[in-house]
């Protein structure tokens, strides 16, 4: 395994050495959720909120700051969604890249005396200590040119008790307002308060006033009471860290050891990283910081995966028929640049539109890493799972954008954001997401030169997550330098039926990876191997006078209940119940089989193949289609379940064939004593479910064709026969 790693870890070198000799900078980051898949509570399943979910992220991002010496916790604003009365909570690290302490460098001493967030640890908080605090820090900030004031407001005016404010300026400015008439200087944290539809703003901080608040604050186990600052919105870096510093002194004076920092996010460059933990349904989303190289992305998410896994959850789930699922909550990547005006989408402005269609080429870099929902209305459409008028709008755009020879940041957003959403408007649903682009109406966030990558599953591992971000850092540069524009290609039918096959998804998968050979971008077999493995989609195996059976899971497209009225928040109700199967024939042992006179049946249906060919030779192929179970509400209401799946695989002339029959459960409906352990008792019960029985020719079922309206060139659908 050490070699591997070597191996693979060479391979990601050589990676960021061919990026960097480009001279195109490209930042990765990304966004791996993680679950407690031994949990079957809501918090764990579907919700985002519940009773154990920020006990984990506290552990977590704990012991996060014990690897990052001189790092601090923050805790600033989650997601608010329509219905939740305030934003969900969100714990952040903040840290110097350099690694560094956020304190004067030179005085190291500082780092020792920052006081740390107790998180769920019990601190007591006496009102003397903060007073002094208080005080403490007023002398601090009055330094170095600062205009400061300090006072107290009633504490039947505000939130907990934090009623001791400082207000001060950023230089030597008058302070003109009034604290007993500027409602403002009364403001309740930010984290008890519904995020403003205009978004999260610091309107004293956009006058040059900065307002903090001390106190003690129920952020404790049980509500219990801690020791609190809440943050101003502060404009720049180097303004933050002076604060830190001022804090660190002023904590140190009082003898304050434990302290929570929360109130608005902090400022962040190309100098800092901010790596947040958050709740979302069934998941603990952690945000990472973007890195420089993958080298770098490598590193942090090995450490991350690493801490995460060794307090108990993992990347993934396994249901108890062995199944084995991501996370639940997808792993989005991201790429940008050191600063929005770096962007690789701005240095090189037709990026973008070339990575469109460089996409819509090529349909496995949608599916192939994607969860399991997939399509029109799934979390990662592609453009062309749009409406109709919508794709052919957008090679209207892409034309005039292509002839626009330095088009602005906001010019590309405009011209392209209309079509990079899913069919209901929505632009965070899209398979690339440029919320973050240049979006003038997103205040704060909008206008940072970042695009999102949404169609990719939780990878399982660090490497896996660190394959991804090469191909996709490869992809920009090769991408940024190309000068030919391309048209957009109508796959039609064939989008939804041969692009649901692995083996199509593969051949096409491995055009990019020449692609980016050609480009001088190979990534290395290292890389490849991994973005290649597909272990999770297996089925089953079974061999025949020197024929091999493989049956796979393929990619399905699951329709939207439109007219359900149980649509709740941000979920969609979808019919999830028909199931499609990968079939393919090939040879194996020393010689090879012709297949003349071979017969597949699906039950007693003759099914039709292709023949294909790829590395290993010959191969037929096709799809297979069908219910696997009757949902509680959906399509179909009089189709019943077609489970078992059985299948016969008959040799030419009498002799003995195969009777493969896939389960959905245990072949003899025995409950199961729990969820697997490990991913080894998973695939257990997978190979358990799929059982294989050599039969006589007359145990075979007569072959029946089944009707046209249920072949196609790629799949037959059970449910039409």
């Amino acid at each position: 395994m050490e070699s591997d790693n070597n191996n693979f870890d060479a391979a990601i070198l050589a990676h960021d050495e061919a990026v960097a000799a480009s001279g195109i900078d490209v930042w990765i980051g990304a966004e791996p959720t993680f679950t407690n898949r031994q949990s079957e509570s809501p918090e764990w399943l579907n919700e985002a909120l519940g009773d154990t979910k920020q006990a984990y992220a506290c552990r977590i991002i704990k012991e996060l700051r014990s690897r990052y010496p001189g790092s601090i916790i923050l805790r600033t604003l989650g997601r608010q969604y329509a219905g939740e009365p305030q934003p969900r909570w969100s714990l952040g690290l903040y840290r110097r890249r350099d690694g560094r302490p956020l304190t004067d460098p030179l005085a190291t001493s500082l780092t020792d005396r920052l006081p740390l967030d107790p998180l769920s640890e019990a601190c007591a908080c006496e009102e003397q200590d903060m007073i002094a605090f208080w005080q403490s820090l007023a002398k601090q900030l009055n330094r170095d040119g600062r205009t400061v004031t300090s006072f107290k407001v009633d504490a039947d005016q505000v939130d907990e008790k934090m009623s001791l404010r400082i207000l001060f300026t950023g230089d030597a400015q008058t302070i003109t307002v009034d604290p007993s008439d500027d409602p403002r200087l009364l403001r309740a944290p930010v984290q008890s308060q519904a995020i403003p539809p205009e978004g999260l703003e610091d309107d004293l901080a956009a006058d040059g006033l900065y307002l903090v608040s001390v106190g003690c604050a129920m952020t404790g186990p049980e509500d219990s009471l801690q020791p609190c600052i809440e943050l101003p919105g502060f404009a720049d870096v180097e303004q933050f860290a002076d604060f830190v510093q001022c804090v660190a002194i002023a904590a140190a004076e009082a003898g304050l050891t434990g302290l929570v920092w929360r109130g608005f996010p902090p400022p962040v460059d190309a100098n800092v990283a901010w790596m947040t933990l958050t709740p979302d349904p069934a998941v603990l989303e952690i945000n990472e910081a973007p890195a420089a190289s993958v080298t770098g992305f490598l590193d942090m998410s090995r450490m991350l995966f690493d801490v995460v896994q060794s307090y108990g959850l993992a990347p993934y789930r396994l249901n108890y028929n062995g199944d084995i699922s991501e996370s639940g909550g997808g792993g989005q990547f991201t790429l940008g640049g050191p600063s929005a005006e770096q962007s690789p989408f701005f240095v090189s402005p037709h990026l973008l539109l070339r990575l469109i269609v460089y996409l819509n080429h090529h349909p496995s870099l949608s599916y192939w890493f994607a969860p399991v929902y997939v399509g029109s209305h799934s979390q990662s459409p592609r453009t062309d799972e749009n409406v109709r008028e919508s794709f052919s709008e957008l090679q209207v755009a892409l034309k005039h954008l292509a002839a626009t020879d330095a088009p602005t940041p906001e010019f590309i957003w405009r011209s392209l954001s209309p079509f990079l959403v899913d069919t209901s408007g929505n632009a965070h649903r899209s398979e690339i997401n440029i919320e973050k682009l240049w979006n003038p109406y997103l205040p704060g966030r909008g206008c940072l030169g970042l695009v999102e990558f949404r169609a990719f599953r939780m990878a399982i591992d660090a490497e896996s997550a660190a394959s991804i971000a090469a191909m996709l850092r490869a992809l920009a540069v090769m991408l940024a330098r190309q000068e030919a524009h391309h048209h957009l290609i109508d796959w039609g039918n064939r989008l939804h039926d041969r692009f649901s096959l692995p083996f199509f998804l593969l051949q096409d998968l491995d055009t990019v990876f020449a692609d980016l050979q050609r480009a001088g971008l190979d990534l290395g077999e290292p890389i490849t191997r991994r973005l290649r493995a597909d272990h999770w989609r297996h089925v089953g195996d079974a061999e025949l006078a020197g024929c091999r059976l493989d049956v796979d899971l393929a990619i399905e497209f699951w329709p939207l209940l439109g007219d359900a009225t149980e649509h709740t928040g941000g979920s969609r109700l979808v019919d999830a119940s028909t199931r499609r199967l990968q079939l393919a024939l090939r040879s194996c042992g020393d010689k090879d089989t012709d297949f003349d006179g071979w017969r597949l049946l699906a039950g007693n249906y003759s099914v039709p193949l292709r023949r294909e060919q790829d590395e290993n030779g010959m191969v037929l192929i096709t799809g297979l289609r069908y219910r696997a179970f009757v949902p509680w509400t959906g399509l179909h209401p009089g189709l019943g379940a077609q489970t078992p799946i059985v299948l016969y695989l008959l040799p030419p002339g009498d002799e003995n064939g195969l009777r493969c029959t896939l389960h959905d459960w245990q072949p003899e409906a025995e409950p199961y004593d729990g969820l697997p352990d490990d991913l080894d008792e998973a695939r257990r019960r997978i190979a358990e479910r799929f059982v294989v029985e050599v039969i006589t020719p007359d145990q075979a079922p007569d072959t029946v064709n089944p009707p046209d309206e249920a072949v196609s060139d790629y799949f037959l659908d059970l449910r039409r026969t």
